[in-house]
């Protein structure tokens, strides 16, 4: 357990978090990894043009906050509220827009001719379950878990985000974007 887990801290200046990021780097620029958190943040770069497709979130409610750049959301309703268009679903996304990607809510994301720079924060996915595993108890017998939390954390999908383009590869065991082409992030052991 951290010595500081108790203590407020401040992890990265987003300022300074884009300076150290290689121009035209784009992809997670920086991740909370805190030990012992409850929360996920990404800071994500989408290149100009780029995008995440169409996808549902089934588990979390996501809080999304441009930090640069423009785009549009898509899935978003066409409610035309706060920054919205109202023209078949896309939101504009300006700087110091706050989303809130409900779970079970379509979504997608375009980034505008500048790209656009993210910070997105969410509830700490829970541990994967396995419906109905039997395991013995103290006297030998098996007993069923019915929802036990066996199998540890779900897995992140940013490892599955081009660094050139931007795509979300659909493919677990993808190494190479199926849109440009270009090498996946290395998987973390």
């Amino acid at each position: 357990m951290s010595p500081t887990r108790n203590v407020p801290q401040v992890l990265v200046g987003l300022d300074e978090c884009l300076a150290r990021a290689a121009a035209g780097r784009s992809g997670a620029l920086w991740r909370l990894a805190e030990p012992g958190r409850q929360l996920d943040a990404n800071v994500v770069r989408l290149p100009p043009g780029g995008g995440v497709d169409e996808h549902v979130e089934e588990d979390l409610d996501v809080l999304l906050v441009v930090i640069e750049g423009s785009g549009r959301l898509g899935g978003a309703g066409g409610t035309g509220g706060a920054g919205g268009t109202g023209d078949g679903g896309a939101e504009l996304l300006a700087p110091r827009s706050v989303v809130w990607l409900p779970r079970g809510s379509r979504r997608s994301l375009n980034a505008g001719p500048e790209g656009l720079v993210y910070l997105t924060v969410h509830q700490r996915r829970p541990a994967l379950s396995i419906k109905g595993l039997s395991l013995p108890d103290s006297t030998g017998t098996s007993t069923s878990t019915g929802t036990g939390s066996a199998g540890g954390e779900g897995p992140c999908r940013l490892d599955r985000v081009c660094t050139a383009c931007g795509r979300l590869s659909p493919e677990l065991s993808a190494r190479y974007c199926g849109q440009c082409g270009e090498p996946l992030p290395a998987r973390e052991p």
